[in-house]
């Protein structure tokens, strides 16, 4: 349990960490952005099927594996459906006025990053003791620099930098809750944790190809983001065959 909560801290935290370069800086090129997302989706990528799927299939069967893929992408897809797309970058794109409303942007990153809280949590339940670590440094890597675009986004409504930071933060400190959650359901109910790693990994896979590579690769960056996604795999094997 200590270990789950710290990890889930850590992970949570690297959204508030990714929001600190917002109080020296106002903007981020299009590269440096495409780059940073094309990383986190190797990272991510790495983790799902490299740790996730063999660990639940090792637990499991390839049913429990399938089910459980196909249900996290499903509650994303929901989600994806329900919430409107933020175009953080973009904001005349968004599919609403922004004044009075900035709470919507807010609600929207905070409901995308439930899912990332109780894929780390599920992984602490897991029997191996290093995959809670690798999914929780994973989901970090992810949560840094969408932290900085948000609160460039608050900045950019005239909110002060310093609450900017606060609320970026707080849209992370979410998954600390759901990181519980799935840790404690995942130890008490026998047979759910391969389902939990199955679901963590089609979660984690539908946030990198619906949104990290289709962001990434738009802004005319596409070779600098696919050799830092190829990186962010490289690296992400690497944690795993040290740790």
């Amino acid at each position: 349990m200590n270990d789950a909560l710290l990890g889930s801290i850590i992970s949570a935290m690297s959204t508030g960490l990714g929001a600190v370069p917002i109080l020296f800086m106002r903007k981020i090129s299009h590269r440096l952005r495409d780059i940073l997302l094309a990383y986190a989706a190797g990272i991510m990528t790495s983790a799902s099927v490299y740790n996730l799927i063999p660990e639940a299939l090792g637990q499991s069967n390839l049913f429990v594996l399938a089910f459980g893929i196909m249900l996290g992408s499903l509650v994303l897809l929901v989600l994806e459906m329900r919430i409107p797309h933020v175009d953080l970058e973009n904001p005349e794109k968004m599919p609403f006025k922004i004044e009075g409303k900035a709470f919507m942007i807010i609600a929207a990153i905070t409901m995308h990053n439930l899912p990332e809280g109780l894929s780390v949590g599920v992984s602490y339940a897991s029997t191996d003791e290093n995959l809670g670590n690798l999914i929780a440094f994973s989901i970090g890597l992810q949560n840094a620099p969408e932290g900085f675009l948000v609160a460039l986004f608050l900045v950019n409504q005239n909110i002060g930098r310093f609450k900017a930071l606060g609320i970026a933060t707080l849209t992370g400190a979410v998954e600390i809750i759901t990181a519980m959650i799935g840790y404690t359901l995942s130890s008490l109910v026998a047979g759910l944790v391969p389902y939990g790693l199955a679901f963590a990994a089609g979660a984690m896979m539908f946030i990198v190809y619906k949104e990290l590579i289709p962001e990434s690769h738009g802004d005319g960056n596409a070779r600098a983001a696919t050799i830092s996604f190829l990186f962010g795999l490289i690296t992400m094997i690497g944690l795993t065959e040290l740790f």
